[in-house]
């Protein structure tokens, strides 16, 4: 790229690739960094090259199979333009420097640009019996059915809140498994009320509607307004228990668990980068700021998709394309005209209608409040560690701990191989709970690098460093 410029963009799902597209169009070569070996993110995964089993479009994405192709194969047609780097994890962000591992090498990739979209993953609350075999999040049985071709048990129960839990319900169903019941603990008086927003995008809307007539249709229990109480097992998950709005506890025998109460930003990154955040009241999350068009509080840094706020499928595409065109107008570069270019005021008003339809989903769907109210003290809260609720409430009642860095440094929670992505919410909610104070106001978990695990043996090798000149590093 001309001038000592650099663009990298972290993740080629739906918003990565847009961002890579618009680039291209504009005469840009970025650097496209993707922890997963295949194009389209956790929504349009790919299994496998060499996966030994094959499955349509159709059959693994459904009604989104259309998206899904256009996204694939515009990938396709951009590797001849971009330096795609699969199977590489970006683990730490320091200046304008990402460390990376890729086939077991470290490498340093530098930037001038960096667009962050980084995606997101299952929103997890504990429940007793969680940690057992046979517990997955939703995500994780989602993935199993698309990359690896299986369910996750022979006897299914999905628990949890959020358009996922009907989603995968629905595949799993129409790929042949056995789903003994869908348990959400949202309130239906809480759906209906939100109504009117989520019909702000009829066809989503509609494809929601049709998921759960589906599977009413094909026997499956659909139990809403519940308490998850516990899972049952010893070596392995036998039963999960739950208690009705009716206050009577029933037990579903099964021997797998998808569990999830919808999604959370990967943010840690932006975190990294020197990101500001804020404390977003609809989620309940502590999100990086960025203006309407996707820049970050730190120059020549851009957010888009479900990493920077959790929005879909559809609005990260058009985030992606949107942080594209703010970075070109920083760089003070012509907006691209090809067949799939699309105005920002265009792409605004789209993201504007989609917002109102996240409203609708956060109302509609909103996790289960102070759940920690219902937690045994010998429960896990932190997996990695082992640090059960009654330690943390032990350190919070004797007054050594009232914010979250505090409560970690003590106690060891958020510390281990997750950083935090399992257990944090938890702990957060655990710690709002014995204060008496909002989430908000207990803090949130600073991220450190590594944010995800890496092996030891990279860091024997020489560093394989994506260098710029000088002159543009001293810019």
């Amino acid at each position: 790229m001309s001038g000592g410029q650099q663009v990298v963009i972290v993740g080629a799902g739906p918003a990565g690739i847009r961002a890579a597209q618009t680039l291209v169009a504009a005469g840009i070569r970025p650097i496209v960094l993707d922890e997963n070996a295949r194009w389209g993110g956790q929504i349009y995964r790919q299994p496998p090259a060499d996966a030994g089993f094959q499955r349509s479009k159709a059959t693994l994405y459904g009604f989104e199979s259309k998206k899904a192709h256009a996204v694939h194969e515009t990938m396709r047609v951009l590797l001849p333009h971009i330096d795609y780097r699969p199977d590489t994890l970006v683990w730490s962000c320091e200046g304008r420097r990402l460390d990376t591992i890729c086939n077991g090498r470290e490498a340093s990739v530098a930037f001038t640009q960096l667009l962050i979209a980084s995606g997101a993953t299952d929103r997890v609350l504990p429940v007793p019996g969680w940690t057992l075999p046979g517990v997955y999040t939703l995500g994780g049985a989602q993935v199993a059915l698309k990359a690896q071709g299986c369910a996750i048990g022979r006897r299914v129960v999905l628990a949890g809140t959020g358009p996922l839990l009907y989603l995968v319900a629905y595949q799993y169903v129409k790929a042949g498994a056995h789903v003994e019941a869908v348990l959400d603990t949202s309130a239906w008086s809480k759906q209906v009320s939100a109504v009117l927003k989520l019909v702000s995008q009829p066809s989503t809307f509609a494809k929601g509607v049709y998921y759960v007539a589906w599977l009413k249709a094909r026997g499956v229990r659909i139990a809403r307004d519940v308490t998850l109480v516990g899972i049952d097992g010893d070596e392995g998950v036998t039963g999960i228990r739950f208690r009705t709005s009716q206050q009577s506890v029933e037990t579903i025998p099964c021997d797998a668990v998808g569990l999830g109460f919808g999604l959370r930003p990967e943010t840690q990154l932006a975190d990294l980068a020197g990101c500001r955040f804020r404390f977003d009241q609809l989620s309940r999350y502590w999100l990086p700021e960025r203006d309407a068009a996707g820049r970050s509080t730190v120059p020549g840094i851009y957010l888009a998709g479900d990493g920077a706020g959790i929005a879909g499928a559809d609005a990260a595409e058009l985030a992606g394309q949107r942080a594209a065109l703010a970075l070109l107008d920083d760089l003070g570069i012509a907006h691209p005209q090809h067949a799939d270019a699309i105005d920002m005021a265009t792409l605004e008003r789209r993201l504007q209608r989609i917002a109102v339809f996240r409203e609708g989903i956060e109302t509609a769907f909103a996790p289960p409040a102070q759940p920690a109210q219902q937690w045994p003290d010998d429960m896990t809260v932190c997996r990695c560690e082992e640090v059960d609720a009654g330690t943390l409430r032990r350190c919070i009642r004797d007054g050594e701990a009232s914010e979250i860095n505090r409560l970690k440094a003590l106690t060891r929670v958020g510390m281990g191989r997750c950083q935090g992505r399992m257990c944090g919410e938890a702990a957060i909610a655990l710690l709002s709970d014995e204060t008496g104070r909002p989430v908000e106001d207990v803090g949130r978990l600073r991220s450190q690098a590594p944010i995800k695990p890496i092996p030891i043996s990279p860091m024997l090798f020489d560093d394989d460093v994506a260098a710029i000149p000088e002159e543009a590093r001293d810019e």
